[in-house]
């Protein structure tokens, strides 16, 4: 199981609408990914398995999409997979030893964004 490398995506605008099933099809012909996922398709996941790296359903966790022809990582789509994450197991479906590095991982935008993951605020 693989968490992937934090990217340091530019961030869309913060009031920018979340719609995960559109950013979907956005990231797949951005990525040239329609017969299958690649490298860049991966890098707007945070979560994927790699037993799996070629099957769409092994990737979770998307928080880009594609504004203006490249990719950014969208607050709300980050802020929906931290509302997945909370929770010592989170709500994913996600290895126990990934938890906590998938966490870090988002807990960076949420940083760049000004914000503190929902996971460690008081």
């Amino acid at each position: 199981m693989t968490v992937t490398k934090f990217q340091d995506l530019p961030l869309a605008d913060r009031d920018r609408e979340w719609d995960g099933d559109a950013a979907e099809r956005r990231v797949r012909e951005w990525a040239g990914a329609e017969d299958g996922p690649n490298a860049k398709y991966r890098d707007a996941h945070v979560w994927y398995d790699g037993d799996k790296a070629d099957n769409f359903t092994a990737y979770k966790l998307l928080i880009a999409d594609v504004v203006d022809g490249r990719i950014r990582a969208v607050p709300r789509g980050v802020m929906a997979a931290g509302n997945v994450m909370q929770g010592s197991r989170g709500g994913a479906d996600l290895p126990k030893d990934d938890i906590d590095r998938v966490k870090n991982h988002l807990a960076k935008y949420y940083e760049k964004m000004g914000e503190t993951a929902p996971w460690e605020r008081d």
